[in-house]
């Protein structure tokens, strides 16, 4: 049974843990294997069946093998969390709290991490034991080792600034770090079709794509890798001398541990942040939340390129070494040949033909130019047997003509949708082809017909008199007529003889406006010295009714109507030998 367990979340993170692991107990005999996604589970299992002294694993294919019995935790003395913040990031807290629970109780447990968010603490706390926080910070000050620099570019000149970084440093091995698969995916041709030896890192890819490639970032085959964050996570590449972020992370520790891929060991390297002006103020907001300075310019321009490569090659050791007689005797050819001048020349022209070229940049202020659309020319007018009554649009209609046509979107100038058909302006130079590939029918697609025009149409200059200042103005006729408003209930008047009687009703109180004031105060009790009756309808619970129902309904037998909402009279409008009122009086 293991001894030990070290749990990382990354395949490449598990495979250089059990490297370096296996060199550092070689001496003492021990044997280490891995245990990740992605590689044969059944070649893992008989390794352990084998015996094995540590274990390096992801968290995923260690829980199937304790769920599987394919490994036995009984004998665990000390078990390590390395990147425990990133494996918490990426959703394997259950996975964690699981292999933590079916380990022994007397077992040590470490966490190694670059930042101690709030979700390290709690598990610290739940799984470990009078635990102790080390910190191996170099203190308050940023990573010395590394040069943070903050270049602001151009929005159109984000991926050419990039390009030039790579060729003004020159680096040996570089890693640029984008947000998402597309943008790696898109970066990757990018710097294939410049010239730049580049491999990608992103999670689409599998384990075997992602182990050649980081081999051939090691052995010099690729120098340039383009991946995510969490790709990348862990991998230790030793002369990493320049991290580039494409794509600023969401947060400050995903800014220090992208970062934190150069640097080490006593090496220096540069972090770079491309900076259009539209995130200018999330980059300021991320340098201040990792407390980090960085010094802000603008990438190098195409002659400080020209210049380093220069100075590269006036430094390059190839001048200090001695010429063999074969490579005499072919220079004295070239100097019987040509000139000492025209020689060097030739060598500095071969020498940049080998490297990919600077790109112009614009200021960093710089707004992308508005390319104004030349003159048409020279056109001849079609028309189509489709229009807007057909829903009929440009973008299906220019992908159309062009498949049927067979031209190009340059060949078609403007299109002018009527009712019933549309006009399509066809430049002279290709109108003949276009008819000859269209043939004789003259039918394209779906049934529409097609017909040569003389002349300009008079509505191409009235793309659409039928919608625009010819309607009429006035209501959709689709839309339905606004509702009328109620009429107002007449106000009430009693009868003449009531009035001369004296025997006048009460009557009924009439709604009052929003800022009408307060509400009169109820009425006081008749001259039958009977009680007011309730606000809302309810009976006072002294007679020998039922009680009112919900909301003050009526239970329908008792002779009197409580009054409605709000000190109503029941029933529609108040009046006597109405129904009793409803719900909400």
């Amino acid at each position: 049974a293991p001894l030990a367990l070290v749990i990382a979340p990354t395949r490449e993170l598990a495979f250089q843990v059990m490297r370096e692991l296996s060199w550092l107990y070689a001496g003492a005999g021990a044997t280490v294997i891995s245990c990740v996604g992605g590689m044969d589970m059944r070649d893992e299992r008989r390794a352990l069946e084998r015996g094995a002294h540590i274990v390096v694993a992801t968290p995923g294919r260690l829980r199937d093998h304790i769920q599987r019995n394919s490994i036995d935790l009984s004998d665990i003395r000390a078990v390590v969390l390395d990147e425990a913040d990133e494996m918490l990031d990426l959703g394997f807290r259950e996975d964690l709290e699981f292999i933590l629970g079916e380990a022994p109780e007397t077992r040590r447990t470490l966490m190694f991490s670059a930042t101690v968010p709030p979700a390290i603490a709690k598990m610290a706390g739940q799984f470990q034991k009078d635990a102790r926080r080390l910190s191996v910070s170099a203190g308050a000050g940023q990573h010395s080792d590394i040069e943070y620099q903050a270049l602001n570019v151009a929005q159109q000149d984000a991926e050419n600034a990039i390009i030039n970084l790579l060729r003004y440093h020159d680096a040996q091995n570089a890693i640029v770090f984008a947000n998402t698969r597309a943008a790696v995916a898109r970066l990757t041709a990018r710097f294939s079709n410049r010239g730049f030896s580049v491999v990608s890192l992103s999670g689409e890819l599998s384990q075997t794509e992602r182990t050649h490639a980081l081999q051939a970032m090691r052995d010099g085959r690729a120098r340039v890798c383009v991946a995510t964050d969490v790709a990348a996570r862990g991998i230790d590449l030793p002369n990493l001398e320049l991290v580039i972020h494409a794509e600023l992370p969401s947060n400050a520790e995903g800014l220090l541990h992208r970062s934190g891929r150069t640097g080490r060991a006593g090496r220096k390297g540069i972090s770079a942040l491309i900076v259009p002006p539209k995130i200018r103020g999330k980059a300021e907001r991320l340098l201040k939340w990792a407390k980090i300075s960085a010094e802000w310019g603008v990438p190098p321009s195409a002659d400080e390129i020209l210049a380093r490569d220069e100075e590269r090659l006036l430094g390059d050791e190839v001048w200090d070494q001695e010429p063999n007689k074969t490579e005499q005797a072919f220079a004295a050819k070239l100097l019987d040949l040509h000139s000492p001048e025209r020689i060097a020349a030739a060598y500095l022209r071969l020498y940049r033909a080998r490297q990919s070229a600077p790109e112009d940049l614009s200021s960093p202020d710089a707004k992308p130019e508005r390319r104004d659309r030349p003159a048409f020319g020279p056109s001849t007018w079609v028309a189509l047997s489709t229009g807007r009554n057909d829903r009929a649009e440009p973008r299906w209609i220019l992908p159309l003509l062009c498949r049927s046509g067979d031209i190009s979107k340059d060949d078609i100038g403007a299109i002018r949708i009527q009712p019933t058909e549309t006009f399509v302006e066809i430049s002279n130079a290709s109108i003949e082809g276009f008819l000859a590939a269209v043939g004789p029918t003259m039918k394209l697609e779906d049934k529409i017909t097609l017909r040569k025009l003389e002349g300009t149409p008079d509505a191409a200059r009235q793309p659409r008199s039928d919608a625009g200042s010819d309607r009429k103005p006035g209501p959709r006729p689709d839309r339905k007529p606004p509702r009328a408003a109620a009429p107002e209930a007449p106000a009430w008047t009693p009868p003449l003889d009531a009035i001369a009687q004296g025997d006048l009703p009460e009557p009924k109180p009439r709604r009052r406006d929003a800022d009408a004031g307060p509400r009169p105060k109820p009425r006081p009790a008749d001259a039958s010295g009977d009680r007011p009756k309730p606000r809302f309808g309810k009976p006072d619970g002294k007679s020998g009714d039922k009680p009112a129902g919900r909301f003050g309904k009526p239970d329908g037998r008792s002779g009197d109507k409580p009054e409605g909402k709000f000190g109503k009279p029941a029933g529609k409008f108040g009046k006597p030998g109405d129904k009793p009122a409803g719900k909400f009086g």
